[in-house]
């Protein structure tokens, strides 16, 4: 091969991978950028596979919680550096993990990806769709392969409830690091790490025991009270279920829904089918007893007004003090809703029972034949905690090292969450307050309520705002979270309220837009004009 045609063909190499280092001498052949992270040595870990992805020849799973064929969206990824492979910090350790870098327009930054449920799995979609946007992408099934809602894999291996717990996420982010750092010739300048629920409780993790990891996070709905949030699923479980006249169906849950918002709706000023602060309602579920002694959908007996009622108090000891907050009235219906997450479609199959089931049997008890209805709250818990609390629970509240290494933290959850008590984001907000002062939290935490959102997402309420996973709001902090979280971190420029947009059939059309205030403020009604409309509504205490 003569000079000339090895100079073309290396001048297309560096056009396809414009900020990449190849190391070679001018006489050998051009290098494949992404083939030579095969070759990379990081301790702990393995690299398995470092090829490039041409744009538009992707093939991967349906959505990982949905199912949906995301053969379309795989089409429309740009070409790719895609690299796979496992960390191993223990003997007991296997930390599946992916990195994908942009083979062009790299932003210069990156992007974590969390978990739902007990993970098992990477989200490719998640994944596709930052490196898309420019971020160097990475995603974990935290150390384990298997369902989302199963837990078997935890029984008698507690180094993978560690990687589970928190390691998992940082040895994905170290390696990330790494890989990025030898594919573009430079470290990231930004890093950032966006999770809900489980992620949720990762990304404060992250923030907790990890803080130079990631400049800015995104934590949405967070499981991070794990023993606690896992306990009231056993007791809620109990409720419904040990009693077979307790359990709720799902044919009630409209009524139950119904008479919430005819005694609370419009305790906010206007009628919208959304509570703006569901700890302002307070909904007797006796008052809709059944009362001529034959049941209906449209009543609830003795036995199942009293379930609910346990439902809506959450956890409390022996002396009244409560332990875990409950969930909140007017989360009950929709196809999001208590149907799905607690009462579930017959006695014992709700999404909350398979993972209070899981997290008892396999990690706390380690017994298979372990029987929820022998569970009583306080030595239960205490069990669990003395067992798991150190590895999965993400409930520090001194944040100064993540404050101090110029960290900045949003925070946001659905009030109508049915699978994570709402609350338990408020006083986990109110413990850094008290921990770290106003002033000092301010300064670096956001927390956003979101009047009728449910779990991540869905519900009455606006859910469109550039929350987990939402990679197709507008690109400004006006109407975009993780946007709005950047320019924090990169100009030091604070979010305040911020748009979110409701859409509504097929296909979808805006229906609704809100402003979301940052907490203890809410979104308050002017009076007058269009109550869809954010412009008529004010942030303010």
């Amino acid at each position: 091969m003569s000079s000339q045609p090895r100079a073309i063909l290396g001048l297309a190499v560096l056009l396809i991978f414009p900020v990449a280092q190849l190391a070679q001498s001018p006489a050998s052949p051009p290098t494949d950028p992404c083939a030579t992270l095969s070759k990379l040595q990081i301790p702990s870990a393995t690299i398995t596979q470092a090829q490039l992805v041409p744009a538009g020849t992707f093939s991967g799973p349906p959505a990982a919680f949905s199912g949906t064929d995301l053969t379309p969206f795989y089409k429309s990824l740009p070409a790719f550096c895609r690299v796979v492979a496992e960390a191993k910090p223990t003997a007991d350790s296997d930390i599946k993990l992916e990195v994908w870098l942009p083979a062009a327009g790299w932003n210069g930054k990156l992007q974590g990806i969390g978990n739902g449920g007990f993970a098992g799995l990477i989200d490719y979609y998640q994944i596709g769709a930052a490196m898309k946007k420019g971020y160097a992408a990475t995603a974990t099934d935290a150390g384990h392969t298997g369902s989302p809602v199963d837990a078997s894999w935890a029984l008698g291996h507690p180094e993978k409830v560690v990687d589970f717990g928190h390691r998992g996420i940082h040895e994905m982010t170290r390696v990330a690091k790494a890989l990025t750092q030898s594919f573009y010739g430079s470290a990231p300048k930004h890093s950032y790490f966006a999770g809900c629920s489980d992620g949720g409780r990762e990304a404060l993790m992250e923030a907790q025991r990890y803080p130079i990891d990631y400049d800015g996070i995104l934590a949405g709905a967070p499981a991070n009270y794990w023993s606690a949030l896992l306990s009231t699923a056993v007791i809620d479980t109990q409720a419904l279920t040990v009693d077979p006249a307790s359990f709720i169906p799902q044919s009630k849950l409209p009524t139950i829904a119904a008479a919430v918002l005819a005694a609370c709706d419009e305790l906010d000023g206007v009628r919208d089918g959304i509570l703006n602060d569901p700890r302002q309602c307070h909904f007797d579920p006796a008052s809709i007893q059944c009362k001529s002694g034959e049941e209906t959908d449209k009543c609830l007996t003795a036995s199942q007004a009293v379930a609910l009622k346990t439902i809506y108090d959450g956890l409390h000891d022996s002396t009244g003090h409560q332990i875990f907050p409950g969930f909140m009235r007017g989360a009950e219906d929709g196809p999001g809703g208590w149907g799905l997450w607690i009462t579930g479609p017959a006695p014992a199959r709700s999404l909350m029972t398979y993972f209070g089931f899981g997290f008892y049997t396999y990690m706390v008890y380690e017994k298979t034949d372990w029987n929820y209805k022998t569970f009583t709250l306080e030595p239960g818990m205490k069990v669990a905690e003395d067992k798991t609390a150190a590895a999965l629970n993400a409930t520090d509240a001194d944040l100064k090292p993540f404050h101090s290494a110029g960290g900045k933290l949003i925070l946001y959850h659905g009030w109508d969450d049915p699978a994570i008590p709402s609350v338990n984001s408020v006083n986990y907000y109110d413990s850094v307050v008290t921990t770290m002062g106003a002033a000092n939290t301010n300064s670096f935490l956001r927390l956003y309520m979101l009047p009728g959102v449910q779990h991540c997402g869905g519900g009455p309420g606006p859910d469109v705002f550039g929350g987990v996973g939402d990679w197709l709001s507008p690109d400004d902090p006006q109407h975009n979270a993780r946007v709005a979280l950047e320019q924090w971190v990169e100009k030091g420029t604070a979010p305040s309220s911020i748009i979110a947009t409701k859409y509504a059939g097929d296909p979808p059309q805006q229906k609704m837009t809100r402003p979301l205030c940052p907490y203890p403020e809410s979104a308050k009604y002017k009076g007058s004009a269009d109550p869809n409309d954010a412009a008529n509504f004010v942030c303010a205490k």
